[in-house]
């Protein structure tokens, strides 16, 4: 089985946990449109070449380009539902906007599918926040972003879907949002030296 055809597989399985997922936290319709650029040109022609089944292949293709990623550039400047959709260069800084509420529960949603698609039998419902707090301290995410999916994947972890439903979800994030500022300005970057393993 070719590279391309597993890759087309990974995704479309990925992309209907999303939905799947999406549908438990109330937006359903919404996640529809899910991750549809990784079907066209730009992100499959790079991914197949990079596929291996465990990771994404984002990973692969920094490693091969001096960390440099078409994949990622293309996914993340068309697809609202992640962080880096989100900020903004500007007179040398870095400014970050809060994400909108139904962007949050879908970048929460595509967190558990990876996790799931990635993990298969292995999966443990408590990796996703895991993986989390290990990775987004470099994140250029709003504190008030960090705190909400924070919150959704640490839930995930204690009771799965229980608390996770659109109502309880909103409040919470109403709830963070109404304390902390929408938009965070850094003046510097904040790198980390190794990429992470697969």
């Amino acid at each position: 089985m070719s590279h391309g055809f597993k890759h087309f597989i990974t995704i479309t399985k990925h992309r209907h946990q999303v939905i799947r997922n999406a549908a438990h936290m109330g937006i359903f319709f919404h996640a529809l449109r899910h991750d549809l650029t990784k079907y066209g040109y730009t992100e499959f022609h790079w991914s197949k070449q990079f596929y291996n089944g465990h990771c994404s292949p984002v990973l692969g293709e920094r490693k091969a380009h001096q960390n440099f990623s078409y994949i990622c550039q293309h996914h993340t400047r068309h697809n609202p539902h992640h962080w880096e959709y989100w900020t903004d260069f500007y007179m040398g800084k870095l400014v970050l906007c809060t994400m909108p509420y139904k962007w949050a529960v879908e970048y929460v949603c595509d967190m558990l599918a990876a996790s799931k698609v990635y993990g298969g039998k292995s999966f443990k419902k408590e990796v996703p926040v895991q993986y989390f707090r290990d990775h987004s301290k470099h994140y250029y995410m709003t504190e008030a972003t960090r705190q909400f999916i924070d919150w959704c994947l640490q839930n995930y972890a204690e009771s799965e879907w229980t608390h996770l439903h659109k109502k309880e979800t909103k409040a919470k994030y109403q709830e963070i949002t109404s304390k902390l500022p929408q938009f965070e300005t850094y003046s510097e970057l904040h790198p980390t030296e190794d990429l992470p393993s697969c």
